[in-house]
């Protein structure tokens, strides 16, 4: 979801602004994922590098966050969504930390789209802690060193009973991964667009499925043409 802070500031608006409406954004894709059934949709709201903003920007951050999981949890159980986080807790306020809590309790019998924020995560800090898990088990003689493949490691991840994602959107024509889902994504596609995120919409969405659908994804194998015999 980039491109709120240079929305705002082309508009000769404050950076928090462009926050404000990207929170619209989110509403409107999170509906529209769950008209089209999409099963997993996951919102990279707040990187671990985020914390070197001004602690203005980030208080307010904050202060959205908690409202739109209060403001949005109604929607959420209206729209029977699973809502999860991932990341690290250590840096989030204790009140944004509750609430999270609360529509994560509240949604965990619901069995339509999960959706998944992504808050004070950073991939690389997602593996570390996995592996040190690990070492931690293979310690403790709870699996030997042997054993240990690439479902052991999606095990202890944040994503954990996840799957891997197929589609990832960048907004405002960012073309790196950002840390992002390192190990998930290895085999997703990437859709950008140079429409930062506040500006991002429904007819948006589905340029980006559409494109998708028509690509041929041979997982590092061929696709050889049918022929008659």
């Amino acid at each position: 979801m980039d491109g709120n802070g240079r929305w705002a500031q082309g508009k000769g608006l404050p950076r928090i602004e462009g926050h404000r409406r990207g929170v619209t954004s989110v509403r409107k894709i999170v509906e529209e994922c769950t008209r089209l059934g999409i099963g997993q949709l996951t919102l990279y709201c707040l990187s671990s590098e985020n914390w070197k903003r001004p602690k203005h920007e980030l208080s307010m951050l904050m202060t959205l966050l908690e409202q739109f999981v209060i403001e949005e949890r109604a929607e959420i159980m209206r729209q029977n969504i699973r809502f999860s986080t991932i990341g690290r807790r250590d840096g989030l306020t204790d009140s944004v930390l509750a609430e999270i809590q609360k529509t994560i309790d509240l949604s965990s019998s619901n069995d339509g789209m999960k959706l998944c924020l992504a808050l004070n995560y950073g991939s690389r800090g997602e593996i570390v802690d996995a592996v040190k898990q690990i070492a931690a088990d293979a310690q403790a003689g709870k699996i030997a060193v042997e054993d240990i493949s690439e479902a052991t490691i999606d095990e202890h991840l944040y994503t954990a009973g996840s799957d891997d994602p197929d589609l990832v959107i960048r907004t405002a024509g960012e073309m790196r991964v950002s840390n992002f889902l390192l190990w998930q994504i290895s085999y997703a596609e990437f859709w950008v667009t140079q429409k930062c995120w506040p500006d991002f919409r429904e007819p948006d969405l589905h340029t980006a499925i559409r494109d998708f659908a028509s690509r041929d994804r041979r997982y590092g194998g061929l696709n050889e043409p049918t022929t008659s015999p």
